[in-house]
């Protein structure tokens, strides 16, 4: 409400109420306002303000969204040129790799609402002349000795109160114990969070030109073996430099073991490796249903040891993106969470409600406009990607015990076009080779150039990048049922996935 009275200004509140003065003998018929002077009339009433949420736009449908890393803190890679990503492109030029400032920690004051008026209640009004003798006067005169006494009454029980609580008889009821000695079931998310975080890792990789950024790794094994993302650790792959700092404070050296751009996993080890590392206990992510609680944990934006919450959103969620240093492109057919994930998040796990990891933590939805000190690099907007772990163990296993990643393949190019329809087998594969590898899984099932391609098992397959992400998930040797569309007719074939070693 305005404190402002209309049509006539505010008077300054005095420091100190005035103190009442006998008047006069006044005629006992109240006088009438002289004419011409306006009687005050009540408040008016300013309507709230419309608080709108700063950068809140409607984003469906919109091609403002940009799939990234979620992660390494501060240089992290949006989605680059690779074909479609779940509907979402790059529209924007890579961030710059300064870290930006944090905003000074300063709270948001609500207005006191007073229009030019003070912004502390309403303002003073002088009060009217009190009368001397009996009447109203005297009455007057009762009312500020009753006041008096209330005051001075709520005084002496304020004293009794508090005098009644020094020797102990206060009403309140404090907790016996103190915050670090209460007991948490196993299945609470602090009993979670206090069993994984002294297995997990912040990354901290530097390329020998001295750039780089923050990550996030967890314990696999007890040989000092950290599984992460290839992104993480993409800078310091060629000769550059790479840490690990647990929770505790203790940091180590660490060396790449192996990595794979194309699943996004990568394998460091610890130099001079403590003896008593406790792995995460590996969850199946086969499992998993939607709605299932997630906890994560990791750095964002250099934060470490950050813990936050959702659910499964989704299941396999196709999402292809870049590292940045190459135009090698990882996909995957991701775990969708709202659990909170930004920039440093990458690499760290994902936690089932009972503390197995269930998925590396790898991407994130973002707006293109950014919402950090004006730049590209945006946080959570409850949108987070991660890696199945039943992929990415398979994977990691493969890392250390060859250094090269192992990827099944149907030996067949397929159009990485943002589509619906399926993913359609290109007339021309890499470099003017055939689109269908001669001899390989694809062409002894007989498939041919052409061919769309529109599910694998009971997968829909909806475009290329969705196609990849879904055989990644299978190992060289299995056995998949694939649905295509030729000549506008429908057709099963079972395929026998092939096998490619290596990034190159």
């Amino acid at each position: 409400m305005s404190t402002e009275n209309e049509g006539t200004p505010v008077p300054p509140a005095p420091s100190a109420p005035p103190v009442p003065v006998e008047s006069p003998a006044a005629s006992p018929q109240a006088a009438a306002p002289e004419a011409g002077v306006p009687t005050t009339p009540a408040p008016a009433s300013a309507p709230a303000p419309a608080h709108a949420p700063a950068h809140a736009q409607d984003t469906t449908g919109t091609p403002e969204q940009d799939l990234v890393h979620a992660g390494h803190a501060p240089a992290y890679a949006s989605a680059g040129p690779h074909g479609p990503h779940d509907g979402a492109q790059n529209t924007g030029s890579a961030p710059e790799s300064g870290w930006p400032p944090p905003p000074p920690v300063t709270p948001a004051y609500a207005d006191g609402g007073a229009g030019a008026g003070s912004g502390w209640g309403s303002s003073y009004q002088q009060p009217p002349a009190p009368k001397s003798g009996g009447g109203r006067g005297g009455l007057v005169a009762a009312v500020l000795v009753a006041a008096l006494v209330a005051g001075g009454l709520g005084g002496g029980l304020g004293y009794t109160l508090a005098k009644n609580d020094d020797t102990g008889g206060s009403t309140t009821v404090s907790s016996s114990t103190s915050g670090g000695a209460v007991k948490r079931d196993p299945g609470t998310i602090a009993a979670v969070a206090a069993k994984a975080l002294p297995s997990t890792v912040t990354i901290e990789a530097e390329s020998t030109s001295g750039e780089g950024g923050t990550g996030t790794g967890f314990v696999f094994d007890t040989e000092g073996h950290i599984v992460t993302n290839n992104h993480v650790v993409a800078d310091a792959v060629d000769g550059g430099k790479l840490t690990a700092t647990f929770p505790n404070g203790k940091k180590y050296d660490a060396e790449v073991v192996g990595h794979a751009q194309g699943y996004d996993v990568a394998v460091i080890k610890l130099k001079n490796a403590p003896s008593d590392l406790k792995p995460l206990t590996l969850g199946n992510s086969d499992e998993v249903a939607v709605g299932d609680s997630t906890i994560a944990i990791g750095a964002p934006f250099g934060l470490s040891n950050t813990v936050t919450t959702g659910i499964i959103s989704a299941k396999n969620r196709p999402v292809a993106s870049s590292d940045g240093t190459s135009s090698q492109a990882s996909y995957m057919s991701a775990l969708q969470t709202d659990a909170s994930i930004n920039p440093g998040n990458s690499g760290g796990p994902l936690l089932d409600a009972q503390g197995n990891v269930i998925g590396i933590n790898s991407a994130i939805q973002s707006t293109g406009s950014g919402g950090l000190g004006g730049t590209s690099q945006s946080g959570s907007i409850g949108l987070g990607f991660a890696i199945p772990i039943n992929q990415a163990k398979y994977v990691a296993q493969q890392l250390i015990k060859t250094g090269k990643p192992v990827y099944a393949k149907i030996g067949a190019s397929v159009s990485l076009e943002d589509t619906t329809g399926g993913a359609k087998i290109t007339d021309q594969g890499a470099g003017g080779a055939s689109s269908v590898e001669a001899g390989g899984p694809a062409d002894k099932a007989g498939l041919k150039s052409g061919d769309v391609i529109t599910k694998l098992d009971d997968h829909v397959i909806d475009s290329g990048p969705t196609l990849i992400g879904e055989i990644w998930t299978h190992k060289p040797g299995d056995k998949v049922t694939i649905t295509y569309e030729r000549d506008g007719k429908t057709h099963t074939v079972e395929v026998t996935l092939g096998s490619r070693v290596g990034d190159s």
